[in-house]
This record gives C-alpha cells, sequence and structure tokens, in this order.
C-alpha cells in the first residue's frame, strides 16, 4: 500500500515538473518570433523611411529647379520685351528706309529694261536688211544678243571681217553710240572642226582674233567707247547647234555682240 503511495507521489511530481518545464518553453519561442517580426517591421519602415527622405530631397531640388528656371524665363521675357521695343522703335524708319530703296530699285530695273526694249528694237530696224541666216537679235537673262553668222562676216578660217559684214557693224555701231549706261562683250565662237592656218593655230585663236577684229572695228573705225566693250574666244565649246550637219556646223559659226545693262546704279544702292 505504501509502495503505491509512494509511486503515484512520484509521478505525480514527474508529471508537474513536465508541465512546468514545457509552459516557459512555448512562450519563449512565441516571444522570440516576435521580436523578429518586430525587426523586419523596423527594417522595413526604415528603408521606407529613408526612401522618403530621398523623395523629399529630390522634390526640393526638383523645386528649386523650377524656381530659377522661371526666374531665368522672367528675365528672358523681360530682354526680348526690352528688344522689341527697340526693335519697334529703330523698325519705324528701317521699314521706311526699305520702301524708299525698295522704290529705287524698282524704278531702276525698269527703267532698264524699257533702255535694252527700246534697244533692241531700235538694232532690229537697223539691221532689218539682212537675212535670218546672216544675223538674228534676241533677249536673253535681261541682255539684248545680236548673233552674227560666219557668212556675213568672215571668209572660212579668216579674221578679217568682209565689207558687207563692215556695214553692218556700222549700223549696228550707230545705235550702240545713241545708247548709254549698256556694256558690250563681242564673243567669238567655232564648231568642232580643227583648223591650223599661218595665222590661228586653233579654234580657240580663230574664235578669239575674230572677237578682236570686231571691236577694233566697232571703236576705231566706229568711234564705240572702247572702255565699254570687251572681246572673248569661246572656241567650239558653246554649240548652239549639234555639229554632226553641215548646217548645224554653220550655226556654230558665229559671233554674238551681248549687250548688257550697266549695273553701277544698281550696285550702288544694293550697297548702301
Amino acid at each position: 500500500m505504501k509502495k503505491t503511495i509512494y509511486v503515484l507521489v512520484f509521478s505525480s511530481l514527474i508529471l508537474s515538473f513536465s508541465f512546468i518545464s514545457c509552459g516557459p518553453g512555448k512562450k519563449l519561442l512565441s516571444s522570440r518570433a516576435k521580436v523578429e517580426d518586430l525587426q523586419r517591421d523596423s527594417l522595413n519602415t526604415h528603408r521606407q523611411l529613408t526612401e522618403c527622405n530621398a523623395l523629399v530631397k529630390n522634390l526640393n531640388a526638383d523645386k528649386t529647379t523650377l524656381q530659377n528656371d522661371k526666374a531665368s524665363l522672367q528675365n528672358d521675357n523681360m530682354s526680348a520685351a526690352n528688344d522689341l521695343r527697340v526693335l519697334s522703335s529703330q523698325s519705324k524708319m528701317t521699314i521706311a528706309e526699305q520702301a524708299r530703296r525698295l522704290k529705287s530699285l524698282q524704278d531702276i530695273i525698269q527703267s532698264q529694261k524699257d533702255v535694252m526694249s527700246k534697244l533692241k528694237n531700235s538694232i532690229a530696224d537697223a539691221l532689218m536688211n539682212y537675212k535670218t541666216d546672216e544675223l538674228s537679235i534676241y533677249t536673253k537673262d535681261g541682255s539684248v544678243y545680236v548673233s552674227l553668222q560666219e557668212k556675213l562676216l568672215f571668209k572660212s578660217g579668216s579674221d578679217v571681217v568682209d565689207p558687207k559684214g563692215k556695214e553692218a557693224l556700222k549700223s549696228l555701231a550707230q545705235v550702240l553710240n545713241n545708247t548709254k549706261d549698256i556694256n558690250v562683250l563681242i564673243e567669238g565662237h567655232t564648231d568642232n572642226v580643227p583648223i591650223k592656218t599661218n595665222l590661228v593655230k586653233d579654234n580657240w585663236g580663230l574664235s578669239t582674233a575674230r572677237a578682236n577684229s570686231i571691236v577694233r572695228i566697232l571703236t576705231k573705225d566706229n568711234g564705240f567707247d572702247p572702255n565699254r566693250i570687251t572681246a572673248s574666244g569661246k572656241s567650239e565649246y558653246h554649240p548652239v547647234k549639234a555639229n554632226d550637219t553641215v548646217e548645224g556646223r554653220a550655226g556654230n559659226r558665229r559671233t554674238e555682240v551681248i549687250l548688257s545693262p550697266d549695273l553701277k546704279e544698281l550696285n550702288k544702292l544694293l550697297d548702301q
């Protein structure tokens, strides 16, 4: 009986110790878990706070930039307004001056057109007795062209002007002498057939020699102002027709008298 009682008491003690040892272990584990949760929450909160601080810093920087841009824009607007006021005060005079200058330019250009139109008509009247296969008169780029064919002026390969050609140049010179404010360019042209004589070595020499011959007739024989005339040779390099036919080559063997308005007054006005 006593033995049984001892066993029961001993068992009760063991059971009590078991309850006592199990109770504190669960609470400790629960506490540790809560601490870990709190630590994680604290780290997240700290990270979010850091991000918020960085965002606030960026917003403050953007605000400062916007304020600076606004101030700069206001300064630019004030400067532009001042420039506009200055330009407005100056432009009234400029517009008036430009209007007068434009009117002067238009007057000069129209005057030149009138002169060249009258000149073309006068030359056509003076040379009306010559055939179309001997010469032609036309306008191009504001200039009057008098194209004289070889058959009117020269024998083949020669730079000596025939009597009939001299009469045509005399009639032309009479018109030119009565026309002021024009410049004259004499251009000699050939076909592409090579030439070599005792007097000329090639087509360059022939075209230049023919232009010089006409210049001498206009100036020395007919009194045209040599300061207003220029001679040049173009050789075969500016044809008006194909050189593969007899007619085409004949058309390219020509001397052109190019009459252009004197641009001194116009250039003087443009340089102001």
